[in-house]
């Protein structure tokens, strides 16, 4: 099992950055994906970017050259950051992890961008 705890979010304006972090309970050795969905008011919830056990990453077309992925396997740690942030951008960002066939989520973490 694994827990995972969001923080990070909050209320920024166009243009701005944030930088996302989501804390796992265990090492991130063995965890095969760790990732970010997002929902926005009124959407599907969609892939923002995940990270593999071996290093490759995946974007979504949306926030791809604004968004970067990243993981600090001392702090047992997996980063969102970004930037050139967008009006559409605004949702609950939640962290998952992919640990032998099960999923588990985060609690989720508020991102507004608003002017």
């Amino acid at each position: 099992q694994v827990q995972l705890v969001e923080s990070g979010g909050g209320l920024v304006q166009p243009g701005e950055s944030l930088r996302l972090s989501c804390a796992a309970s265990r090492s991130l050795f063995g965890i095969e994906t760790m990732g970010w969905y997002r929902q926005g008011p009124g959407k599907q919830r969609e892939m923002v970017a995940f990270t593999k056990r071996w290093g490759s990453n995946q974007y979504a077309d949306s926030v791809k050259g604004r968004f970067t992925i990243s993981k600090d396997n001392v702090k047992n740690t997996v980063y969102l950051e970004m930037n050139s942030l967008k009006f559409e951008d605004t949702a609950v960002y939640l962290c998952y992890a992919e640990l032998s066939g099960t999923t588990y989520w985060g609690q989720g973490t508020q991102v507004t961008v608003s002017s």
